[in-house]
């Protein structure tokens, strides 16, 4: 069986407590937001060592080798939607099929040592930069392609979710 699609919204993760993984976006403070990415690399370095991290638990579940690129490529897409929201005002977000890209860029082949650098340097870019963003202009906004809108703040907490989230994924 191939891997089905992700089609689920996950907004609501800002208003409440994800049941899975835990994380709670709305009870952490936007400045704890950045030692959290950076917190969560080792852990990833730690998940892509594994000997077995480029094995798929199933047919239709992602290796932990695939998740680990997702989560190197959301830390630059983030870091990318973050630099425009600071740039334009309302800007649109490219829509990111995040399923094509792990096909195109074929994910499950990568070097497990090459991607647990290239998140380690993913995320202290991205960590950095949404450290430097000064309480007044937390409050700036973009439109996801489905319209969702989110201000740096809450594309912040979205955002962290995902890293912490898969992390949950790849230990379960």
């Amino acid at each position: 069986m191939a891997i089905v699609p992700e089609s689920k919204n996950w907004t609501w993760v800002l208003q409440q407590r994800c049941p899975d993984c835990g994380f709670d976006a709305a009870s952490v403070d936007y400045d704890d937001l950045p030692s959290l990415l950076r917190a969560d690399v080792q852990a990833w370095r730690d998940v892509l060592a594994r000997p077995d991290a480029a094995v798929r638990p199933d047919d239709s579940t992602w290796s932990a080798l695939e998740y680990s690129a997702h989560v190197r490529d959301v830390h630059r897409i983030f870091l990318a939607r973050l630099e425009l929201v600071l740039a334009e005002d309302d800007p649109s977000f490219a829509n990111w099929d995040q399923d094509a890209t792990a096909v195109a860029e074929k994910y499950s082949t990568r070097d497990p040592g090459v991607v647990a650098e290239e998140l380690a340097v993913a995320a202290a870019a991205s960590a950095d930069a949404f450290a430097r963003v000064p309480a007044g202009l937390r409050q700036r906004a973009g439109l996801r392609s489905d319209g969702s809108r989110f201000t740096v703040d809450t594309l912040a907490r979205y955002y962290v979710h995902d890293p912490v989230h898969h992390l949950w994924d790849v230990q379960h």
